[in-house]
């Protein structure tokens, strides 16, 4: 089974180059959040590895942050005045898929302390399909229900998707 051996050589997998960055800064509002989303190809899917710090704290025990995030289909992290990152435009959804079946939905970020790791696999895009899109955080959990953006809130962070050089 391929994800199975994927999943056998996650580790060493993480461990090279990936095939593409995302460098990911804080809106003016959250200026302390900064990290980055690397991208691997393997075979038939892309390993997603998100490395994030400075995102804003939950209080009280039930209150540990979880942030939506998604890749949108903009190519630039600008915007105006109401929205710093309007450009970034709405997910990536090349199939006209409902939400979350978008191919730029990704599971949420869960915040520890400001800080967020997560590593999963996905087969909605590809390497090549996202080069130049937008990464996006965003200030509330996805719903995974409103259309069409799960109700995620302020996008609060953005980051360009570039070719990786080895």
């Amino acid at each position: 089974m391929v994800v199975m051996r994927n999943m056998n050589n996650l580790c060493s997998l993480i461990e090279r180059r990936p095939d593409a960055v995302a460098m990911v800064r804080g809106s003016d509002a959250y200026r302390r959040i900064r990290g980055r989303v690397l991208f691997y190809g393997v075979e038939d899917a892309v390993a997603v590895r998100v490395e994030i710090e400075g995102l804003p704290r939950g209080r009280g025990s039930c209150q540990n942050p979880m942030f939506a995030f998604h890749i949108h289909s903009g190519t630039k992290c600008e915007g105006n005045p109401k929205d710093e990152f309007a450009d970034a435009g709405m997910h990536y959804n090349p199939g006209n898929c409902k939400h979350p079946y978008h191919a730029g939905d990704m599971p949420p970020l869960l915040g520890v302390n400001g800080n967020a790791l997560s590593v999963f696999l996905t087969d909605r895009f590809t390497i090549r399909e996202i080069i130049g899109r937008v990464v996006i955080i965003h200030a509330n959990p996805d719903d995974f229900m409103t259309q069409p953006s799960g109700n995620s809130g302020e996008k609060i962070a953005c980051g360009v998707i570039k070719r990786a050089f080895r």
